[in-house]
C-alpha cells in the first residue's frame, strides 16, 4: 500500500508562482509513476504532468513551459514548480501514485489564481 500527501497549495496572484509537494509513503519501490492531476469547479480532473521512474516527464498541453513536475528520489517525494500562474490554473490539485494494478490518491490540495 501506499500514501501520498501533498502539500504547498495556496493563493496567488496571475503570474505569481506555486511549488506543490508530494511525499510518498508505503511500498515506494511498487511505484511506476507518479503524477499530479488537477479538478477545477464545474469540470472533470485532468492530466497535468507526470513523471516516471526513470524521469521521463509528460505534461498537459494547458501548461507546457510554465509547470514543471520533478522528483528527489531520497525523500521519496515529488515536486510540482508551477510559473507564470494563471486564474484558469486554480484547482483541487491531487497527487496520484500508480502501481501495476492499482493507484492511489492523496487528499488534494487548493491552488487559487486571483486575476
Amino acid at each position: 500500500q501506499v500514501q501520498v500527501v501533498e502539500s504547498g497549495g495556496g493563493l496567488v496572484q496571475a503570474g505569481g508562482s506555486l511549488r506543490l509537494s508530494c511525499a510518498a509513503s508505503g511500498s515506494i519501490s511498487s511505484i511506476n509513476l507518479m503524477g499530479w492531476y488537477r479538478q477545477a469547479p464545474g469540470k472533470q480532473r485532468e492530466l497535468v504532468a507526470t513523471i516516471t521512474n526513470g524521469g521521463r516527464t509528460n505534461y498537459a498541453d494547458s501548461v507546457k513551459g510554465r509547470f514543471t513536475i520533478s522528483r528527489d528520489s531520497a525523500k521519496n517525494t515529488v515536486y510540482l514548480q508551477m510559473n507564470s500562474l494563471r486564474p484558469e490554473d486554480t484547482a483541487v490539485y491531487t497527487c496520484n501514485a500508480r502501481l501495476t494494478y492499482v493507484q492511489y490518491w492523496g487528499q488534494g490540495t487548493q491552488v487559487t489564481v486571483s486575476s
